[in-house]
């Protein structure tokens, strides 16, 4: 089983995660190619990892 390691909490399913989008607004006529987000726990929000996804075009 994985647990938060601020916390201590169980990390079992997706529910246990907050996913934070992380600048991927519109900027003028273009959007990002990228998205960022953080990986948080659900119970003390704690950044538990991070990650990169493509753009909405």
């Amino acid at each position: 089983m994985v647990h938060c390691p601020e916390c201590d909490g169980e990390i079992a399913e997706e529910s246990d995660v907050e996913f934070v989008d992380l600048d991927s607004t519109m900027a003028g006529l273009f959007r990002s190619s990228k998205r960022f987000y953080v990986v948080a726990c659900s119970d003390c929000g704690a950044a538990i990892g991070s990650g990169v996804a493509g753009g909405g075009g």
